[in-house]
């Protein structure tokens, strides 16, 4: 049955929630099984391919940070907001992979702020938070933990150097779902917005998608992508929706050369 704008019937949802309610894995006939953390988002966070590079999401770093028991599926995807995600049937595909014990990770914003583009603009108060509501019921009617992120900050600065929220209400938004329906937040905006603070004009250029034809402000290269994905499993360990064993290197150095991208998948 497709989730679509319809709110999703949490059957069996007090076994769902004792499946989703804390960071011990999932288990399959008594032995532990690998969980699946699943994210739900934009290009920020998408995959992205050979011709893309270096652009890279945040969602390819990830890995880097979590124990290998811990599989994440990227569903991010360019260009995409709560609105279009849920319209294309996008969370109907996660919810028919994601299993009791998993995670759904949330992090849209960017393009719901597009107004004008009745195929993606959202009001924060209104159709936003509405849209998320549907990933939470979604997640957790499949005995999954849903988990809301707020979005990561563009780099923007005014002339003293200070680092500018660019996402309007979108943030305070998502905190007041997570608040009402007792969801962990990742606040990535305020976090990001301090990192790009603590950086400076200069050097968070080395962290997002500049390159000698294109001075991308909202995209991020290898060094931007591994850094935000650090403050995403750093979140989800301070939350405790992760346990300490099932992340790693959170304070090591991770090399860029590691982020690798492959060819891009051929069309049907």
């Amino acid at each position: 049955m497709s989730v679509g704008r319809r709110r999703v019937v949490a059957a069996g949802a007090g076994l769902a929630l004792a499946l989703a309610g804390g960071p011990a894995a999932a288990r399959t006939e008594g032995s532990r099984r690998m969980r699946t953390l699943f994210v739900a988002g934009d290009s920020t966070a998408a995959q992205k391919y050979a011709d893309a590079a270096p652009e890279t999401g945040w969602g390819m770093a990830l890995p880097f940070f979590l124990h290998r028991e811990l599989t994440v599926a990227n569903h991010a995807v360019n260009g995409r907001s709560t609105k279009s995600f849920l319209d294309e049937g996008r969370l109907d595909t996660v919810l028919a992979a994601i299993r009791p014990g998993d995670l759904l990770l949330v992090q849209f914003g960017h393009n719901d702020q597009k107004t004008a583009d009745p195929a993606r603009g959202t009001d924060p108060w209104t159709t936003y938070q509405d849209n998320l509501r549907v990933f939470v019921e979604g997640a957790r009617s499949r005995g999954a933990l849903p988990v809301l992120a707020t979005s990561v900050e563009r780099r923007k600065f005014d002339a003293a150097g200070t680092a500018l929220r660019t996402l309007g209400a979108y943030p305070a938004a998502l905190r007041e779902v997570a608040r009402e329906a007792d969801v962990p937040l990742l606040d990535v905006e305020a976090l990001s917005l301090a990192l790009w603070q603590r950086l400076g004009p200069e050097v968070t250029k080395t962290y997002f998608n500049w390159t000698a034809t294109e001075q991308d402000n909202t995209h991020f290269n290898p060094p931007g992508a591994i850094a935000v994905a650090r403050l995403v499993a750093g979140e989800l360990l301070r939350t405790r929706v992760l346990a300490p064993r099932e992340t790693r290197r959170l304070d090591d150095a991770v090399p860029p050369g590691l982020i690798t991208w492959p060819p891009a998948p051929e069309e049907n």
